[in-house]
């Protein structure tokens, strides 16, 4: 036979309790109220005694999901902290992170309503959790409600996401976890149009995540990458990336499906306008199906192309040359060059007189074997040049000193 320890009203769980049945059933009469309240409380009181704290936090989730949309928010947020706070009563980490799941699962469940409240108790229950894994259980929960609320209460999780690398030294977590947290994460930036760049560079995390895995994994991340590799092309603000050599969109290249969008990233990373072009004009249809305007691709491309420009010829462009690879007019020569240097691709001066662009820098599109040979030969050139500089100046120290001491011995 059961003993039951009377434990005291004043239990914050028992309040809880003894409140939310009393508001669930309160349409059915004092009588029902006054029972199911009794027996709400016995279950409740039986749960503290044995130390059953899951079978508790069900206890009260399920009472507390009923009068969700019946109390005010104030009510709301007190009845969660104290249901949230049951995760410190296990000693077991691993009842606390089953007890966090159920907690977490239970508030995301119905994401459009009240949905600040839900990712502030989210937020409640993360801090309150001393697993590691319990908390990134919660955080994949509060990006899943996030995601789910149609951008409502995206603003107040993506502040977060400036921590992360700091979160992830945390959290400890193996690489299929990181592959939900990155393409969650790009989602979110994307829904909300905040940071295209942002968004991107966590895409680029979650593909570059299928680093080294087999064919058949890799095919996992196929329609990432396709994505990965239009936003690029669309984004006016992005002209630099490695997509390339990731294995995840190199499978593309080989692909019945998608083997022309791999070659639209190749143009766009290797090639010049006339290249563009000439893709152009036999998969116009292609272009448009992922929402690529001709004309903003064209744009981009001169940018792109002036800056191959710079990085092959012997720093020094002439106009006509800028004006036949642009296929731009006479006058528009100068106007091309302003973009890219507004754009930070390259530093030049304009020689009007001379009809050339003198180039002191520009950013290379791709960064692979050719620009680290390239950045090799420059260091091994600086190197060169600095040893010269200080054998010199050691040289003409050593004769300096030298005539001081013949100088010396003239004197006395």
């Amino acid at each position: 036979m059961t003993t039951v320890v009377p434990t005291s009203e004043e239990d914050p769980a028992l309040s809880v309790v003894r409140f939310t049945s009393e508001v669930s059933w309160a349409d059915a009469g004092p009588e029902v109220v006054e029972s199911q309240g009794k027996r709400l409380c016995t279950e409740a009181q039986e749960c503290i005694v044995r130390g059953r704290w899951l079978d508790l936090a069900s206890l009260m989730l399920t009472s507390a999901d009923v009068i969700f949309s019946k109390v005010s928010e104030k009510d709301l947020e007190c009845i969660f902290t104290i249901i949230c706070d049951l995760v410190k009563k296990p000693e077991s980490l691993d009842e606390s992170l089953e007890m966090a799941k159920l907690i977490s699962t239970k508030i995301t469940q119905q994401p459009n309503e009240k949905p600040a409240l839900r990712l502030k108790i989210m937020f409640n229950l993360y801090n309150l959790l001393e697993n590691p894994y319990s908390r990134f259980f919660v955080y994949m929960k509060a990006l899943d409600l996030a995601l789910a609320a149609n951008g409502k209460v995206t603003e107040h999780i993506i502040p977060s996401f400036k921590k992360m690398d700091n979160l992830l030294g945390e959290w400890n977590i193996g690489i299929q976890d990181k592959r939900k947290l990155f393409l969650a994460v790009s989602n979110i930036l994307k829904e909300s149009k905040s940071s295209g760049k942002e968004a991107f560079k966590f895409l680029t995390k979650y593909l570059a995540t299928f680093s080294g895995e087999d064919a058949y994994t890799i095919g996992e991340a196929k329609e990432e990458a396709v994505r990965s590799i239009t936003e690029f092309v669309k984004a006016s603000d992005m002209f630099q990336c490695d997509l390339l050599d990731m294995p995840a969109v190199a499978q593309l290249e080989k692909d019945s499906k998608y083997a022309l969008v791999y070659q639209l990233l190749k143009i766009f990373l290797t090639q010049r306008l006339d290249a563009y072009l000439d893709f152009q004009a036999a998969n116009s249809t292609l272009l448009k199906s992922y929402g690529l305007v001709h004309e903003d691709c064209i744009a981009k491309m001169r940018l792109m192309s002036l800056v191959d420009l710079a990085s092959v010829e012997t720093g020094q462009i002439s106009y006509a040359l800028i004006k036949d690879t642009l296929r731009i007019n006479d006058d528009e020569v100068e106007m091309w060059v302003v973009k890219a240097i507004t754009a930070k691709l390259i530093d030049c001066k304009m020689d009007q007189m001379n009809q050339i662009v003198i180039v002191s820098r520009c950013t290379e599109r791709v960064f692979g074997q050719r620009q680290w040979q390239s950045l090799r030969t420059k260091l091994a050139t600086w190197k060169g040049n600095i040893s010269n500089v200080i054998s010199t100046i050691q040289t003409n120290r050593i004769t300096e000193d030298g005539t001081q001491a013949i100088q010396g011995l003239t004197i006395r």
